[in-house]
C-alpha cells in the first residue's frame, strides 16, 4: 500500500506550439500543451485519440485469481506485454533475501527504504515465468511494458528519494530473468521529463504510442502525456497534456493508474479491516475507480467496485489496460496472509 494522499484539482486545456522544447514545456507545466505534430489532431473538431473510454459502472470480470508472484509481498503494480501474451508484476522486495554483492540478507524494511522491487514474468493464467531484481528504484506505484520485437520493455519509476522511498525519475529497461539491475547502472536508461519532480510514476499508452508520467511539483500532483518515442530518446518536448491530479479525495489512499487515449483511470482504496474497523469485508471494500480527461482536466466518471470482495485482506493495487478485443480495463488486488501475499486481477470490458 502506498499512501500519497493529494488533493483533486482541475484544469482546462491550453494549446501552443512548443517552440522552446523541453525547456518552454517545463517552464508553462500550469498548462496542457499539445506538439506542433499533433496539430491536424488539435484542430477544432479532431477526432478523439484512439482507445475511446471505459464505463466505470460495467460490471467486472476475473482474469487471475489468488496467484502468487515472486515474492511474498504485496503486489504494487502491473502490466501487459500484449505481444507476447505475458504479465508483468513489480513489487517490493521481501526481507531476509541476499543479492550477489550484499553482506547479508536485507530486511524487508530495508528494502523498502531503499526502493528495491522484484519484478515477475507471469502467463495470463498467473503462472510464474521469470523475475529480476531493480535495485534503488521506487516504490512501484505503476508500470508500463513496451513489446520492440523480441525484446520486452518496462517503464518504472527510478531514482529512489532516500527520503521517501519513491522515484525521482522513469527508467526503460529489458526483462532478464535472472537480472540484478542497480539505479545508476551504465546499462540503464534514465528520464527526468520534468526536473526537480518527485514520485515519478508511468503507464505507457501501446495503442497510441504514448506516455503518461505522474509526478509531484510545487506540492501538487499532476499528469503529463507524452510521445513515448521522444521520451525513449530523451526528447520531452512532445507534450500533449499536462493536468492537476483530480477525481481522487484527501481522505483516499492511491493505488495506481493506468491510460488509454484521452482518459486517465485511477484506483484508490485500503486493505480490509475487521468487522469492527472502517473497512470490513462484509462492506466488499471502499475501492475506488474514476476516470479524468486529460484534455479538460475533468473528472468523467467515478464508481466503487467490488471485484474480488471474497479475497482475504483485499487491498487494491495498481490498474492496466489489456489491449484485447474488446479491450479491458484491469485492476489488481492483493490477497492473503502476510508473508504470503497473492495477485488477483480483475477487468471491466469496453
Amino acid at each position: 500500500m502506498q499512501t500519497d494522499k493529494y488533493a483533486a484539482g482541475r484544469l482546462t486545456r491550453r494549446r501552443f506550439a512548443l517552440a522552446g522544447g523541453a525547456a518552454a514545456a517545463g517552464a508553462l507545466g500550469a498548462f496542457a500543451v499539445r506538439p506542433t505534430e499533433a496539430a491536424a489532431e488539435d484542430a477544432p473538431g479532431a477526432a478523439a485519440s484512439a482507445g475511446g473510454r471505459f464505463d466505470l459502472s460495467v460490471p467486472s470480470t476475473q482474469l487471475i485469481r489468488e496467484k502468487a508472484p515472486h515474492n511474498n509481498t504485496v503486489l504494487q503494480s502491473f502490466a501487459f506485454d500484449d505481444a507476447g501474451g505475458h504479465l508483468y508484476t513489480i513489487q517490493l522486495m521481501q526481507g531476509g533475501v541476499r543479492l550477489s554483492g550484499e553482506s547479508a540478507p536485507v530486511s524487508g524494511a530495508d528494502r523498502a527504504a531503499r526502493g528495491d522491487m522484484c519484478v515477475t514474468k507471469l502467463s495470463l493464467t498467473g503462472g510464474e515465468l521469470g523475475s529480476m531484481y531493480v535495485r534503488g528504484f521506487g516504490h512501484g506505484v505503476a508500470i508500463g511494458c513496451e513489446p520492440v520485437g523480441a525484446t520486452t520493455y518496462l517503464w518504472t519509476e527510478s531514482d529512489a528519494n532516500p527520503d521517501s522511498g519513491y522515484g525521482r525519475a522513469i527508467s526503460r529497461f529489458a526483462f532478464q530473468d535472472g537480472a540484478v539491475l542497480d539505479n545508476g547502472s551504465s546499462a540503464l536508461a534514465t528520464h527526468r521529463p520534468v526536473p526537480g519532480s518527485t514520485s515519478n510514476q508511468p503507464a505507457v499508452d501501446m495503442l497510441n504510442k504514448r506516455l503518461l508520467l505522474r509526478y509531484r511539483q510545487d506540492g501538487q500532483v499532476r499528469y503529463r502525456l507524452m510521445s513515448l518515442a521522444g521520451v525513449t530518446a530523451g526528447d520531452y518536448s512532445a507534450v500533449y497534456d499536462d493536468i492537476p491530479q483530480a477525481g481522487v479525495e484527501d481522505s483516499e489512499v492511491f493505488q495506481g493508474f493506468t491510460v488509454l487515449g484521452d482518459y486517465v483511470y485511477q484506483l484508490t482504496g485500503t486493505a480490509y479491516s475487521d468487522e469492527n474497523g472502517p473497512n470490513p469485508p462484509s462492506g466488499h471494500g471502499n475501492a475506488q475507480v474514476s476516470c479524468v480527461d486529460l484534455r479538460t482536466g475533468q473528472l468523467v466518471q467515478r464508481a466503487r467496485t467490488e471485484a474480488g470482495y471474497s479475497l482475504d485482506y483485499r487491498e487494491p493495487e495498481g490498474m492496466a489496460v489489456q489491449l484485447t478485443s474488446p479491450r479491458r480495463l484491469c485492476m489488481g488486488f492483493a490477497s492473503g496472509p502476510s508473508g504470503a501475499r497473492e495477485l488477483s486481477v480483475y477487468y471491466k470490458p469496453q
